[in-house]
């Protein structure tokens, strides 16, 4: 089941004006696109997870930038757009013993869809497999 775990870029964004700016200028300048994003902010800095088409060549553009970033692995599930579809996959992951971390919702190409970190990834997905759920991949997104 690796096949489906999606990498996600970590950007440490400084709580200052213009500093998100300066990531999007910096992947927009090298034809990066995001995906799906999520920003989430502390008082000195803001934590903006991305998914985005080259990772690898995000990474090496970013750093040249100077902005610090790292490479997490995620999984995603297809979810409705209807009342209780997060349940189904999250139950599956909490009956199987699987914590959750972090997650973010979006619509992408193939419809609304959950990402989440989890403390096993690959675990997670053949979990959420088993339970008839449909797992994305990164060209799914």
């Amino acid at each position: 089941m690796s096949d489906y775990i999606i990498e996600q870029l970590s950007i440490f964004v400084s709580n200052e004006p213009g500093a998100l700016a300066k990531v999007s200028r910096t992947l927009g300048e090298c034809g990066i696109s995001m995906k799906a994003c999520n920003l989430a902010e502390s008082n000195e800095f803001g934590i903006l997870r991305a998914i985005v088409e080259d990772p690898d060549g995000a990474i090496a553009k970013l750093k040249a930038a100077g902005i610090v970033v790292k490479k997490t692995q995620i999984i995603g599930v297809a979810i409705n757009d209807d009342p209780g579809s997060m349940y189904e996959s999250t139950n599956a992951l909490g009956k199987a013993g699987i914590n959750i971390e972090y997650g973010y919702a979006f619509v992408g190409k193939q419809g609304p869809a959950l990402l989440m970190k989890t403390d096993d990834p690959v675990r997670s997905a053949e979990v959420l497999g088993r339970a008839g759920l449909r797992v994305l991949r990164a060209g799914d997104l």
